[in-house]
C-alpha cells in the first residue's frame, strides 16, 4: 500500500522527531552488532574452511597442482596415469632399477709379497704396508722377476675389490687377473721399490 493510498492521517508513530526512536508500534533500531556480525562470521569461517579442505585433500593425496609445480610423486598424476572412459587403467609403474653393489675388499685373502728386485727387505717393508691397511693373511718371498714392472695378480673375479685396494695401498698400476701367476689368492710382484 503507498502512502497516497493511507486513508489514516500522520500521527506521532509516522513522523518520530529522533531517527534513533522506534518506528512503528513493533521496530526497535538495529545495534551495529547485529549489522556487522554476518561478515565477522564470514572473515572467520572462511579461512578455517579453507585450511580444513587443503589439509583433508593434501592428506588423501588429491589435491590439484598447477603446472610446472613439483609434488610427491604420489600426488603427481601424469595424462599417461589416468585411463579413459571404458578402457580399464594400465600400470604404468615401473620397477626401480637397483644400483649394483660395489664389491668390498676381503681383508682375510691370503696375500704374497715377493721380491724379485733383489733388494734385501722390500717385500717385508711392502707386507708392513698392508699389515697396516687392515688385511690379515700376508706372507713374503723371493722370486725371479718375470716383467718390467711391479704387479699384483689376483686369480678370480671376485677378488678384484681386494685386489685394488693392495695395488692403492702399495702404490701400483691397477691389478692384472691371472689365476696361474696369483695362485689361491692375491700374488704382489715387487721388480723395484715402490717407495723409491
Amino acid at each position: 500500500m503507498s502512502k497516497a493510498e493511507y486513508s489514516y492521517p500522520e500521527d506521532e508513530f509516522d513522523v518520530p522527531s529522533n531517527p534513533d526512536v522506534p518506528r512503528g508500534v513493533h521496530r526497535a533500531p538495529r545495534s551495529a552488532w547485529s549489522r556487522w556480525w554476518p561478515f565477522l562470521v564470514v572473515l572467520v569461517l572462511t579461512p578455517v574452511l579453507a585450511f580444513a579442505v587443503v589439509n583433508f585433500m593434501a592428506r588423501d593425496g588429491n589435491l590439484p597442482t598447477l603446472p610446472g609445480t613439483s609434488t610427491s610423486p604420489e600426488a603427481q598424476e601424469t595424462p599417461s596415469d589416468t585411463a579413459t572412459e571404458g578402457e580399464p587403467p594400465t600400470d604404468t609403474e615401473t620397477e626401480p632399477v637397483e644400483e649394483p653393489v660395489a664389491p668390498t675388499p676381503v681383508m682375510d685373502t691370503p696375500i704374497v709379497v715377493l721380491n724379485a728386485a733383489s733388494i734385501g727387505g722390500l717385500a717385508a717393508a711392502q707386507a708392513e704396508k698392508l699389515t697396516t691397511a687392515g688385511f690379515t693373511a700376508v706372507t713374503t718371498g723371493n722370486t725371479e722377476p718375470t716383467t718390467d714392472d711391479s704387479v699384483v695378480y689376483y686369480a678370480t673375479e671376485d677378488q678384484v675389490a681386494t685386489a685394488q685396494l693392495v695395488a692403492d695401498t702399495l702404490g701400483l698400476s691397477a691389478p692384472t687377473l691371472s689365476a696361474a701367476d696369483a695362485g689361491t689368492g692375491i700374488s704382489v710382484v715387487l721388480v723395484t721399490d715402490p717407495d723409491a
